[in-house]
């Protein structure tokens, strides 16, 4: 089974970049969407259910702003929009799907840069959302959790670490916050199987960054240890275009399912 995550940075921008045309070629059994900024009512059955998928959507109350989609190719047997935390929800950031042998959390994390609100705003989606996941461990279920998490873990995730110590992204107070998730035995699954530098998600639209590889790994999936030894493959695919991030994807061994 092989699952993608790609903030989109607008679906309806993306299904003009091709989209659609990706999607009919990879075929991912599971696609999760980050920063849609559509309400359904928006979008036309090209993007709801032409393409044979299950579509979910969470759509933040604000147009044209944040929103997550889970396309599955089997229907989950639960859907969830939202944690159930009125001040996250509104915003449009969590779908939780249920799958054969996963819980999986698609997440849209806040972005801090805005301000000190928006930054404390951001640790609090951090902070309240852990130990959310962590009862699913505790009871039994494996977790996928995969979106932008909106912050590079360690130097080796950005080009620039240096100048960016004091950039929301980048933050020590952000990076600990990701430090506490490993510590609750929370595994970043590209990591796990690759050490290499030079490797990211996201690049800024202006100076060139993509074409110069100056960029941050922000998008990632993460799951809870004992689930590690069910995965095949992660991987990050900058080769495609459409949006400031590229794909991540995950992929799960045949016999984990």
């Amino acid at each position: 089974m092989k699952l993608y995550s790609w903030n989109v940075n607008g679906i309806r921008a993306a299904e003009r970049k091709g989209f659609l045309d990706w999607l009919d070629q990879t075929q991912p059994d599971i696609l999760c969407l980050q920063e849609t900024k559509a309400r359904v009512d928006q979008l036309g059955s090209s993007l709801l259910k032409d393409h044979g998928y299950h579509t979910y959507w969470h759509s933040a109350e604000k147009a044209g702003y944040s929103g997550v989609a889970t396309f599955c190719k089997e229907e989950p047997y639960f859907v969830q929009e939202g944690l159930g935390i009125e001040r996250f929800d509104y915003e449009g950031r969590v779908l939780i799907t249920e799958h054969d042998n996963f819980l999986l959390y698609n997440i849209y994390f806040p972005n801090g840069q805005k301000d000190d609100t928006r930054l404390n705003y951001k640790l609090d989606f951090y902070d309240e959302l852990l130990p959310v996941v962590n009862e699913q461990i505790e009871n039994g279920n494996n977790v996928i959790i995969t979106g932008d998490w909106n912050t590079a873990h360690h130097p080796i995730d950005l080009a620039r670490p240096k100048e960016n110590e004091k950039t929301s992204g980048f933050m020590p107070i952000e990076r600990e916050r990701i430090d506490t998730y490993v510590s609750n035995g929370w595994v970043d699954t590209f990591r796990h199987f690759h050490s290499d530098a030079n490797r990211y998600s996201w690049w800024t639209y202006r100076f060139g960054a993509r074409e110069r590889n100056v960029g941050w790994r922000i998008d990632y999936f993460f799951v809870n240890e004992t689930f590690v030894e069910q995965l095949d493959d992660a991987e990050i695919h900058p080769d495609i275009m459409g949006s400031d991030h590229c794909p991540v994807s995950l992929t799960l061994k045949k016999d984990s399912l």
